[in-house]
C-alpha cells in the first residue's frame, strides 16, 4: 500500500481534506477548552465535577469525528444509531469520562470499519493526546480552600469579632459557608471554608479556636482539592 492509497481509503463523494480534518478536530478541541473554562469559571453549589469538566473537551473532538465518518451517509448513520443504542441501554456507566472513552472507541471503531483509516489514525492520535493532557495536567481541579472548620458559637453573633481575626491570621480566605440556629438552644453552629496562608499550621489554628471563649465543638476537615463532591 502506497501513502496515497492510505489517505485514499477515505473517499466517500470527494477525496479526504486532510488539513481540513485536522482543523476540524483542532476547532473542536478548542472549542470544548473554551466551553470547560466558563464552566469551572462560572459553576457554584456542591456538585462539581473534575470527570464533567474533562468530557467538555473530548466530547466535542468526538462528535467531531463522527461527523467526519458519516460523511452524508445514511446507512452509517443508522449503523451508528444503533451502536449508540446497545452502549446506552445495556451499560449504565457513573462517570461522565468513561462515556466520552467508550465514545471515543467506538468512533474510531466506525472509522476503520468505513475504510476511512486516516481519519480513524489521526482521531486515534489527537484524541490520546487529549487524554494524556487531562491526566497529565489535572484538567479541572480546582484548589479554592484548605480546611473545612465547624463549630459552636455560644456568644451572641455581635461579638464575633475575635472569632473573625483568628480566622483572617490563619488564612487568606474565610467564607462562612453555613449558620444554623437549634430551638432550646443557645448560640449557633458555624461552617467555615479557609484558604489557609500555612496549610501545616492547620492544627494550630484549631488549637486557637478550642482556647477562643465562646467556642466549643470544633471539628476540622482537610480538602486537598475540589476535584469531586
Amino acid at each position: 500500500m502506497s501513502p496515497s492509497d492510505f489517505f485514499n481509503s477515505d473517499y466517500s463523494l470527494v477525496p479526504m481534506n486532510v488539513p481540513a480534518v485536522l482543523l476540524g478536530l483542532l476547532l473542536a478541541f478548542l472549542g470544548g477548552h473554551t466551553i470547560a473554562w466558563v464552566y469551572m469559571y462560572t459553576h457554584s453549589g456542591l456538585s462539581y465535577s473534575r470527570s464533567f469538566v474533562s468530557s467538555l473537551l473530548v466530547i466535542p473532538v468526538v462528535v467531531s469525528l463522527v461527523m467526519m465518518v458519516l460523511s452524508n451517509n445514511l446507512v452509517t448513520a443508522f449503523g451508528l444509531m444503533a451502536v449508540f443504542a446497545i452502549v446506552r441501554f445495556r451499560n449504565i456507566l457513573r462517570d461522565t469520562l468513561d462515556t466520552a472513552y467508550v465514545l471515543c472507541v467506538i468512533v474510531i471503531g466506525m472509522a476503520c470499519g468505513t475504510m476511512k483509516f486516516a481519519t480513524a489514525v489521526m482521531g486515534c492520535v489527537l484524541l490520546s493526546l487529549i487524554m494524556l493532557y487531562l491526566w497529565f495536567s489535572s484538567f479541572g481541579t480546582r484548589h479554592r480552600y484548605d480546611i473545612i472548620i465547624n463549630l459552636h458559637w455560644g456568644r451572641p453573633l455581635a461579638e464575633q469579632r475575635a472569632l473573625h481575626a483568628l480566622l483572617d491570621r490563619h488564612s487568606m480566605k474565610a467564607v462562612c459557608a453555613s449558620q444554623r440556629s437549634h430551638d432550646g438552644y443557645e448560640g449557633v453552629d458555624l461552617s467555615y471554608r479557609l484558604l489557609l496562608r500555612d496549610p501545616g499550621r492547620m492544627e494550630e489554628l484549631l488549637g486557637e479556636l478550642r482556647a477562643l471563649p465562646g467556642v466549643s465543638r470544633v471539628t476540622g476537615l482537610k480538602a486537598d482539592e475540589q476535584s469531586e463532591i
